[in-house]
């Protein structure tokens, strides 16, 4: 009995032992290896900014551009017109300079440089482009169209006028020249346009 119990002994040590040994085969097969981490890992692009789209402009309403364009082209200065060899000779009697007028007012005639046969006609709240006319009365007149003004010289005098309002601007302009020539029509009066020979005599 006792030879027995030492085998059955022995035998439950070795079952013992193999159980062990194969719990732990087991325990380390299901534990999965670690991965030691990679050095070099690739890193995620950058991300790029979104492009910033233009914005298409305003389309401006046909209708508004219609109604802006006359008013545009009428700011625009015209060309001016060449003169003639008639309106450049009279431009060369032009009386130029300072011209002192009656109550006190004045006018400055300046010829331009750059435009022959033009004048700048100014005073106070008034300036004037104008150009000589031809006229069958031998005065000389210059005429600023657009604004509908005349300056109109004689010979003892000058005068500016506005046509579109039938007013003198400006009266008894005088040049030295033709303070001379009006001292001289007091010495000696021009004589009458209505020949009075001969009135109030009785027969």
């Amino acid at each position: 009995m006792i030879s027995i119990s030492s085998k059955g002994i022995a035998m439950q040590k070795a079952v013992g032992s193999l159980l062990l040994s194969l719990g732990v085969s087991l325990a380390g097969a299901e534990t999965p290896p670690k991965v030691p981490p990679a050095k070099n890992q690739a890193r995620a692009p950058a991300k790029v900014p979104a492009k910033v789209t233009a914005k298409a402009p305003a389309k401006v309403p046909l209708k508004a551009t219609a109604a802006v364009l006359p008013a545009t082209l009428a700011a625009l200065p015209l060309a001016e017109a060449h003169l003639g060899t008639d309106e450049l000779a009279i431009a060369e009697r032009v009386h130029k300079g300072h011209l002192p007028c009656e109550l006190g007012a004045s006018v400055q005639v300046e010829a331009d440089a750059r435009q022959p046969g033009y004048f700048d006609v100014r005073g106070k709240g008034f300036r004037y482009r104008m150009h000589p006319v031809t006229t069958t009365t031998g005065a000389i007149r210059l005429e600023d169209k657009k604004a509908g003004a005349v300056w109109l010289q004689l010979a003892n005098k000058s005068m500016l006028m506005d046509q579109n309002k039938g007013r003198r601007i400006a009266d008894e302009c005088a040049h030295p020249e033709q303070v001379a020539v009006a001292n001289a029509m007091k010495l000696n009066p021009p004589p009458s346009l209505i020949d009075t020979t001969g009135m109030g005599r009785k027969d």
